[in-house]
């Protein structure tokens, strides 16, 4: 929904009532139960929630790569630069697809051809949506393998990705991803598989580019720690719903949804090192192989009433555009 704060010019991407399920042989799993948000050109904003909660379902529907056999988007419109990406043709979608919106994997051994090298892979995204000759976009690779800081770019461009190390690979990833300079970055857990050290490197590569290309990034993570030194807005995901959104500043200041204040309290208090026993939140997220009657967070919620279990909450505006979809918002606030 869009606000007086955001005018809509500045809305890049707007995803509205997103459903995606899956198909088994005896099964629907409601992968994603109906989302709305927005990106907004030139930002970051960050996509938190625990495993199996929708996170790079919903990047896989916006980039239309879900596998055809056993998952489908039922419902709602994914809108980019006026167009609604679900209504394109394959052709026009390979097209915007690493071109005007790129993305950036786990774990890039699964992305990259092992059997060519990570030179020819840049300099193939470059011909093809560039329409840039052979020595051009060989040229571009290394110069987009320097830009990632990768050192000795001209002779890397001709390793294989076995030849380079997780930390390398992934700059590889970046550098393909940023090749033909799109306007959204989607970064789903991009530095998931990668030691402490490398993580930080490549989180500060990935926001200096950002800053440098002005492309508006996707920050998919669990990591409320790179949400808070990275993003400048939030959404929350439980269950395949968006519980909660709102600038990095104030979701920290005020968290409102009881998930989102479990997900807080969760966190290690360092002052205070192992002294105090990290909480916990009691139960189980729901089947999504069921339809979530209510609040999908009321079974676990030590707030929930009769309205929460039985009536599905809509997200609310409690001002600077910070919503939540929680019946009682205003008394979480108030405690």
């Amino acid at each position: 929904m869009l606000t007086r704060e955001t005018p809509k010019n500045d809305v890049l991407l707007d995803v509205q009532e997103l459903e995606t399920h899956f198909y088994g042989e005896e099964s629907l799993t409601r992968a994603l139960g109906g989302i709305s948000f927005q990106v907004k050109k030139g930002e970051t904003l960050g996509v938190v929630g625990e495993s199996g909660c929708g996170k790079s379902v919903t990047a896989l529907s916006i980039m239309r790569l879900l596998p055809k056999l056993t998952a489908k988007t039922v419902g709602g419109k994914i809108l980019f630069g006026g167009r609604d990406l679900l209504e394109v043709s394959d052709r026009e979608m390979r097209k915007i697809r690493g071109n005007q919106i790129a993305m950036i994997f786990q774990e890039p051994m699964t992305s990259l051809n092992p059997v060519y090298t990570v030179g020819h892979q840049i300099a193939e995204t470059v011909q093809i949506h560039a329409n840039a000759s052979r020595s051009v976009a060989l040229a571009r690779a290394e110069e987009m393998l320097r830009l990632v800081r990768i050192a000795d770019p001209d002779r890397r461009a001709k390793n294989y990705p076995h030849e380079m190390s997780g930390g390398m690979r992934q700059r590889a990833m970046i550098a393909m991803a940023l090749a033909c300079s799109p306007e959204l970055l989607i970064a789903d857990e991009p530095t998931t598989a990668l030691d402490v050290t490398i993580q930080a490197q490549i989180l500060r590569l990935i926001m200096d580019l950002k800053e440098r290309t002005r492309t508006a990034v996707m920050f998919i993570t669990h990591d409320l720690g790179v949400v808070a030194e990275t993003c400048q807005r939030t959404i929350v995901m439980y269950a395949g719903r968006i519980v909660e959104q709102a600038s990095v500043t104030d979701l920290f200041a005020r968290p409102t949804h009881p998930y989102t204040q479990a997900l807080m309290r969760s966190l290690p208090d360092r002052r205070r090192g192992r002294q105090r026993r990290l909480p916990e939140i009691p139960g189980i997220v729901p089947s999504l192989r069921e339809a979530i009657v209510g609040c999908s967070f009321a079974p676990r919620c030590p707030l929930a009433t009769d309205i929460c279990r039985e009536t599905r909450p809509s997200l609310r505006d409690l001002g600077s555009c910070h919503t939540v979809a929680c019946w009682r918002a205003e008394e979480v606030m108030g405690a």
